[in-house]
Order: structure tokens, then sequence, then C-alpha cells
């Protein structure tokens, strides 16, 4: 339970059955007023049931908030996440952990608007999601109170839950009765499915749980070539064409669906300690990341590519864990966009039956200097005979280590 009296509490309110029980838990269990914040961030529902549901079941009209975040979704917290080609244990590309941090924001914001004590999710005890929503919330608000009732209430069961519903008129669709197959988290980055069918990692994902993505085999036998032009480490552009940042991801994902890109099978660790299985449709974020590391090919140096690696694992490891809101993502933000500064330029990609493949790339900040790497001798500051002397001093070290192994007969 809360530590204090709550009076007003911000829910973070999807609409759904789940949310619409903890809703009428909130009100009956905390004689509280309930404000419901409903978040747009592309996941492709229809957002007024959630307005009407609300309305149902007693929250007045002034506390209701739905916003479409869309476009901040997606300048403010993917488009960074991308500079860094940032990507947990090597492959997830973190579609679900960037959109809780301003999920989190929003519900601080509007608990300040209208002077709340308390904010409310529906992230379950077992899962990532509650470390990130309480984390954000701690970071903007260090006073603010959090009710889980995941972690509270003792609704054990689907039965009970219905039960609950039942007993409370909330309503419920003949769909919600019976235990999901699977449960799905969607927002414009990507559609993630966990839990039920998923749960034996030995098990393939049955084709019923795709949304976001065609088959790669059922794909098209003619390969799409489009081009994607970036300015400061951000695409703006698809085939010539100025998108904002949102429109731009919706179109990618339209792409990436198309051509069957995206999916991804994988056994993860959660940060609070188990192992879990999930499966990840991120089309038009695929595509994305490809496209970046072909630009910044060309336009970054070595060693900055190379230091970028290197923090890469730690950027996206905080990003998963809940720390958007750190000084340490912070810190390592800065160093990241400062090296975005010339990356810019087009690169053309063959989107072909679950794959992307890098046609060409061009910058006007190109590091690439044909003269340099040419087999001809060319006109440039570059002497074959130095490599004889840089890789003498560079086997220095080597030598001397094998001369002590000589000496000692190993």
């Amino acid at each position: 339970m809360a530590d204090k009296r709550v009076n007003k509490v911000v829910l973070a309110y999807s609409g759904g059955l789940d949310t619409s029980i903890i809703l009428k838990w909130l009100q009956t269990t905390y004689q509280c007023e309930v404000v419901t914040f409903t978040a747009d961030l592309g996941q492709g529902e229809e957002l007024g049931p959630a307005r009407d549901k609300a309305l149902l079941l007693g929250i007045k009209p002034e506390n209701i908030y739905i916003e479409d975040l869309r476009e901040e979704f997606v300048r403010d917290y993917v488009f960074p996440m991308f500079r860094a080609n940032a990507a947990y244990e090597g492959v997830y590309l973190l579609g679900t952990s960037i959109a809780r941090p301003l999920i989190g924001q929003k519900l601080i914001e509007i608990a300040e608007k209208v002077g709340a004590d308390a904010i409310s999710h529906g992230a379950t005890g077992k899962g990532n999601d509650q470390v990130r929503f309480e984390l954000t919330a701690y970071a903007l608000k260090p006073d603010v109170q959090v009710i889980a009732p995941w972690r509270e209430w003792d609704l054990r069961s689907r039965e009970q839950l219905i039960a609950f519903a039942e007993q409370h008129q909330i309503p419920i669709a003949k769909d919600k009765r019976g235990e999901a197959p699977f449960s799905v988290d969607a927002n414009l980055l990507h559609a993630s499915s966990e839990g039920k069918v998923l749960e034996d990692p030995a098990q393939e994902v049955p084709d019923y749980v795709y949304s976001r993505t065609i088959s790669p085999e059922d794909a098209p036998d003619k390969p799409t070539v489009i081009s994607i032009d970036f300015e400061k480490g951000d695409a703006t552009a698809i085939d010539g064409v100025k998108l904002s940042p949102a429109t731009l991801l919706a179109k990618l994902n339209e792409l990436g669906r198309d051509n069957g890109i995206g999916r991804l099978d994988l056994v993860e660790n959660r940060f609070v300690g188990m192992k879990s299985r999930g499966m990840y449709e991120t089309p038009g974020g695929t595509i994305l990341a490809v496209a970046h590391r072909a630009i910044e090919s060309i336009t970054l140096d070595r060693g900055a590519a190379h230091l970028k690696d290197q923090i890469m694992p730690q950027y996206a490891e905080l990003i998963y864990n809940g720390f958007w809101f750190s000084p340490e993502r912070e810190m390592l933000q800065a160093l990241i966009d400062k090296s975005q500064e010339f990356v810019a330029g087009t690169v053309r990609l063959k989107l072909y039956k679950g794959g992307v493949h890098v046609i060409g790339r061009s910058s006007p900040y190109s590091l690439y200097d044909q003269d340099l790497v040419t087999f001809e001798e060319g006109a440039v500051a570059y002497d074959h005979r130095d490599a004889a002397g840089f890789i003498k001093l560079n086997a220095l070290r080597l030598r001397t280590l094998g001369q002590r192994k000589k000496k000692l007969g190993l």
C-alpha cells in the first residue's frame, strides 16, 4: 500500500480490461480521485473508446487526458537512441524500453498540473516496465507516490480479475474472458509479443503472433530500392521526399512490413534477473539502423566510430533498465550527439525478403578518399614504403614478447 493518504492519482490508462480494473480498484481501495492518461504512441488503436470507457467508469471529463505523442516520441526518444546504434544484447532495438520514459514523463507532468500526489501503472511485478516507469517518476518528481496494483492486490488469476470486473460493472469484451494466448505491446517503433504460447523458447513462434510484418517467404520476389537522407545523424527524407520524424518512421514501417523485415525471436535477460522470451517486430527501425550505420561508415572517423561502438552496449543497457533520465545516459548522449555533426548524406538500400542491403552511400562530408584506397599509384600523400616502418613499430612489443618466449623455451 502507498505510504500515506492518496487524494488524487494519475493512471496510465489504455482503456483495456486490465487498466479498467486498476482504475476501479484505485477508486475502491484508496477512495481517491483518478485522472487517466492515454498516450498515442502509434500503437495503431483507436483511442476514442478509452475516453468513453473512462467516462463510463465515473471519471470526470476534465480528468481524462489523451495525447498524440507520435512526433515527440520519434523526435526526442527514438532518433536520439538510433544515433547511438543502440541494440540491447546486440540485437534488440529497444522498442518497448524507449517508450516508457516518455509515458512516465507525461504522467508526472499531468500529476504536477492537476495537483496529484500519486501515479499508477499496470506493469506487473515480474517485468522491466515497472522499473522503467518508476525510475522515470522518481527522477522527475522525487516525492511522488507510486501505486503498482499488481504488487499490491490479491487478484491472482484471470477468474478473479473477471469476477472483480463483473462485480463493478466493468464491460468485458468476449475475447477478453479467457486467457490471452500472448500479450502485446505496440508503438510506432515496434510490436512485442510475450507470454503463454511464446514461453517455450524451443518452439517456433506461431504465424498468428505476427502483426507488423508479412513472412519473408511471402514477400515480393522483386526487391524494393529506396534512399534515405540523413542530417546530423537523423533520417529526414525517403526517396528525396522530406518527412516529419513520425511520418518517416511510419513510411519505413510500411516498406519493412511489405518486405518481411524486422522479425526478432529473442531470449533476453530482464533487469529484474530472469530470462524471458519475446518476439519483436521492428520493420522500420531495422531499416533505419542499417542505413544509419552505412552513412556513419563514410562520415565518421575511425576513432569516433570505434568509441561509439564501445559505449553502445552501456548506453543500450541504461535505456533497457529504465535509466533514460540518469546523468550517465545524458553524458553519453552528449558524446553521441557530438559525433553526429557531419553524419549527413544519402544511403541507398535494397529491401528483399527480410533482408536490408546497402547498395550505395554518399555524403558531402565523406572521409572516403578514392585516391587513397586505389591500388593504382595516385598523386596523394601515401608512400607504400612508409608501411614498412609503421609495421615494425607496431611489431616491436610482439617481437620483444617473442624473444622472451624463445629464451624461456616456451
